[in-house]
């Protein structure tokens, strides 16, 4: 689905993301792990259109996607949410829902003038849409109530509706278990897999809840310093050397070896 070709990401002599090549399978959840400052966030956002690369290649089923804004990766089905969500506090939660979907016949003054009947139309199969996604998220009950009075897992879930709105083929997911208490993040979780499983939606997700991205991802990407440090099995990863190291240093990784072996 996507390919990363060594892209590089510089700020002034700062290279948060230094040489990052990866590629995301179609159909697959792909984790993406790593220490703070490992640069996940900013190839997401070179990915996603909100940052372009100072070198580099992006991909999407084959079409150099590298550079362009968000709004055109949009209507090509590639998404991402953010770690601190996004919604228009004063709207409802449907109403949030129903503001996603692009060229609406109501956002012209001479359609809402001339057209009423043609915008009414929409906005009914809009906020029953909004309605079933609502009630695929488990969370019809707060149709209704502002999104600012959400709590942090309500708005992740709402963040969630919002791909569901216009049937999103890539979503990347950063920090989606931030904030959340565990119950809502199994819901989280519950709702990630049923996209995967029976829409079809690729997913990567940037997280640091390690139960998190073993119940979910296969394969699993470790990134630190900028570049690809390892990749493979939830398991795989744990064990890897490397991963360890750049987690807890060699200092820190040489005491955990010696109490074990005491």
């Amino acid at each position: 689905m996507i390919v990363v070709k060594d892209v590089h990401k510089h700020f002034g002599g700062f290279r948060a993301v230094d040489g990052a090549s990866l590629e995301i399978r179609k159909g697959s959840i792909t984790g993406l792990i790593g220490p703070n400052g490992a640069g996940k966030t900013t190839l997401f956002n070179v990915i996603a259109g909100v940052l372009k690369p100072t070198s580099g290649k992006v991909t999407m089923e084959g079409e150099d996607i590298t550079g362009l804004p968000p709004h055109e990766l949009f209507h090509k089905g590639l998404l991402r949410t953010f770690q601190i969500a996004h919604e228009f506090t004063s709207m409802t939660v449907r109403e949030n829902l129903m503001m996603v979907p692009g060229d609406q016949s109501g956002e012209t003054l001479w359609n809402t003038w001339f057209h009423r009947r043609k915008v009414a139309s929409e906005e009914r199969a809009l906020a029953a849409k909004a309605d079933e996604v609502l009630e695929f998220l488990t969370i019809d009950h707060l149709a209704d109530e502002k999104a600012g009075n959400l709590s942090g897992g309500q708005k992740k879930l709402l963040e969630l509706g919002r791909t569901m709105m216009v049937d999103a083929r890539m979503v990347f997911l950063d920090e989606v278990g931030a904030g959340v208490n565990r119950t809502l993040l199994n819901t989280i979780g519950d709702a990630i897999v049923r996209l995967n499983k029976e829409r079809g939606y690729t997913f990567c997700v940037i997280e640091h809840d390690m139960d998190f991205i073993a119940r979910l991802c296969d394969p699993v990407i470790c990134m630190a310093e900028g570049h690809v440090l390892a990749e493979g099995t939830i398991d795989e990863i744990k064990n890897n050397e490397q991963v360890i190291e750049a987690y807890l240093g060699t200092g820190l990784k040489n005491k955990v070896k010696a109490e074990a072996g005491a």
